[in-house]
């Protein structure tokens, strides 16, 4: 038996006019389904439709033309009963009280949602915890540092139990530190409690710890629809060595070899291992001094959508 998807679009349209005759399709005719459970990046470059998108699944705008559900509803016609279904965090807007502590907004959201007070502060108790906000939870938010409100945004998107989470740019302006914690708690959230999630970000960090499978947009419509591993294995060109010699330096004229840095006895070099294999680089490098170290690793994913996006922009798609 089939499982129904969580989020379903199909021929999705939105314009908006932003002159007399001028109209900018913002969402073209997008096509996309999302299995209950999954974590899914929704990126692309500025303007590629991904906010439109998760405001049309939200209920806060209407599509021009095209089908979109989530959890069987269809979001525009049916928003009070999703808003019960659905969670949302936009790393540039809060829902919470600036001026009183999280535990007064989530007070508050216990009383919109028609959470059962004994099962409010059960689940709250459980989210204070998991997300270690017992210290602050007393304290005005404007006291709050960034990482600290960004947990506190969270629980409130999770106090009532929603099957769908949306997060757009969840740890915009967080410290190297801060995002990690975020990422490993909305990872975690999701596998314990089956929410599904669409994360749009332009951090490739939130894309590799938080999901699984990635879409990239590209002027309103799908321009890559697969698995990180499936987006590594099919654009991904070239590997990093960086090589410690004995050589303070080395020449390595290989085809598809590129120098990206050298320093006295440290050479870094991007390499196409479809033109000169990696061992074959290695064994160059050695007729020319002992190697002291090596190092080998894939293009960094941020790289890696960024010549994809670029590839497409050159095509005109």
């Amino acid at each position: 038996m089939s499982t129904a998807p969580a989020i379903r679009l199909q021929e999705l349209t939105r314009t908006f006019r932003v002159a007399p005759t001028t109209v900018v399709r913002a969402v073209d005719r997008l096509t996309l389904s999302v299995v209950p459970g999954e974590r899914v990046a929704f990126i692309g470059p500025n303007g590629a439709g991904k906010s439109t998108t998760l405001k049309v699944l939200s209920g806060i705008l209407h599509p021009d033309s095209g089908e979109a559900t989530v959890l069987g509803y269809v979001p525009w016609r049916d928003r009070r009963r999703l808003a019960f279904e659905i969670g949302t965090v936009f790393g540039q807007r809060s829902q919470l009280w600036y001026h009183l502590p999280p535990r007064a907004t989530f007070a508050l959201l216990a009383h919109v949602y028609e959470v059962d007070p004994s099962v409010h502060r059960r689940r709250l108790a459980s989210l204070v915890e998991a997300f270690d906000l017992g210290a602050c939870l007393d304290t005005p938010v404007r006291q709050l540092s960034l990482g600290q409100r960004m947990r506190a945004e969270i629980v409130a998107s999770l106090l009532h139990a929603p099957r769908v989470l949306f997060l757009d740019e969840p740890t915009i302006g967080l410290d190297v530190s801060a995002k990690a914690t975020i990422r490993g708690l909305l990872r975690a959230q999701s596998q314990d409690g089956h929410a599904t999630l669409l994360l749009t970000s332009h951090d490739t960090g939130d894309i590799e710890h938080v999901c699984e499978r990635v879409v990239i947009l590209h002027q309103g419509r799908v321009l890559w629809d697969g698995s990180i591993d499936g987006l590594r294995r099919r654009f991904m060109k070239t590997k990093r060595l960086t090589l410690w010699s004995e050589a303070e330096r080395l020449t390595l004229d290989l085809p598809g070899a590129r120098v990206l840095a050298a320093r006295p006895h440290v050479t870094e070099i991007a390499l196409d291992p479809r033109k000169t294999a990696v061992g074959a680089l290695v064994d160059a490098a050695c007729r020319q001094g002992l190697l002291h170290d090596l190092t080998i690793e894939d293009t960094p994913l941020d790289e890696v959508i960024r010549d994809i996006y670029g590839e497409a922009a050159g095509h005109g798609s």
